[in-house]
């Protein structure tokens, strides 16, 4: 099947339930339709009702191409979740909920969801740390929400709870120079919460470039070390936290244009979009384009149901980043 490489070809070719149940077997199943129940791989195709009926008895032996993906008990059939998955797979800046509702004629709360639902299928969840392949490790940190004007906080205050005043949540990034970056909601910016983050995502002994802050002293045990003082200056040869300084302005442009404000709740699952198309950017060694954005999200959506009391808050949901 020739996928589609652009919006307006998504557009024709998802308008038909057929192909969109094509598409999305040949990304969930790349190796054949298996019931999701036992794995049984000779199934039967039902085509008047589209779904496919396992041939062994037990409970839930027939199953849509939903089941078990963020798709799951969506009232709204594939040919309207697909198109929204292509438009916040490709978009650079992301796409509010009052734009996806006005695009795929769904309500504001709906698109809302739809949009979450989606950046589970963008979380990485890679266990593998960073820096084991040689390359240079920058770390830093930022706080997201509120203006600075609107802290009333004082800097004595910042200084011993490690926050960013009212409003402001602390996120850290992780980038390898050419490869991968990771991103963690903090809960500070003390020694505890930052040392704590870098021993989970960064491989020890890997060279570690981060700023002055005082949280970051006593790694050098652990990692070949080096700190530039932004007070000073902002590059001291290789030494530099430039690649994330760029990515957390990429991160707050999207945030400040496209969502206007987020709770810090969901925080996390913004870092997650904003890594997914980090992490697949187009580069020389890898030109990835629109289409195949797309394909990796969709080969992503098994295993990662949400459910709408996850997103809530009703229910308590584990996050990796």
């Amino acid at each position: 099947m020739k996928a589609p490489k652009t919006l307006q070809q998504a557009i024709i070719h998802f308008a038909n339930p057929d192909n969109c149940l094509a598409y999305m077997a040949s990304h969930r199943w790349p190796e054949g339709v298996e019931c999701p129940t036992c794995g049984r791989k000779d199934v039967s195709y039902l085509a008047n009702q589209r779904k496919w009926q396992c041939k062994s008895a037990h409970a839930k032996r027939q199953f849509t191409a939903k089941v078990g993906t963020i798709f799951e008990d969506s009232p709204l059939g594939l040919e309207t979740w697909l198109p929204a998955v292509w438009l916040i797979a490709t978009a650079k800046n992301g796409i509010s909920s009052c734009e996806l509702a006005r695009s795929l004629d769904v309500t504001q709360k709906t698109a809302w969801f739809m949009l979450h639902r989606i950046r589970k299928a963008m979380q990485n969840g890679s266990m593998m740390k960073l820096g084991g392949n040689g390359g240079p490790v920058e770390v830093d940190e930022t706080f997201i929400g509120g203006k600075s004007r609107n802290m009333h906080i004082s800097k004595r205050e910042r200084r011993i709870t490690g926050t960013g005043g009212r409003d402001k949540t602390a996120v850290m990034g992780f980038l390898e120079r050419g490869g991968q970056i990771k991103t963690a909601v903090v809960p500070n910016r003390k020694t505890g919460a930052i040392q704590g983050n870098v021993r989970k995502h960064v491989e020890a002994g890997a060279a570690l470039y981060t700023d002055a802050l005082m949280s970051y002293r006593g790694l050098g045990a652990e990692y070949a070390h080096a700190v530039v003082d932004h007070a000073v200056e902002y590059v001291n040869g290789q030494v530099h936290t430039n690649g994330l300084e760029n990515f957390w302005s990429l991160l707050k442009r999207g945030i400040n244009g496209t969502y206007v404000s987020i709770e810090p709740f969901h925080l996390f699952r913004y870092l997650d979009e904003q890594t997914f198309r980090y992490n697949n950017r187009a580069t020389k060694d890898n030109p990835l384009n629109d289409s195949d954005r797309f394909s990796l999200v969709l080969s992503q959506v098994a295993g990662k149901r949400l459910t709408y009391a996850e997103v809530t808050g009703k229910v308590g949901e584990t996050t990796i980043h």
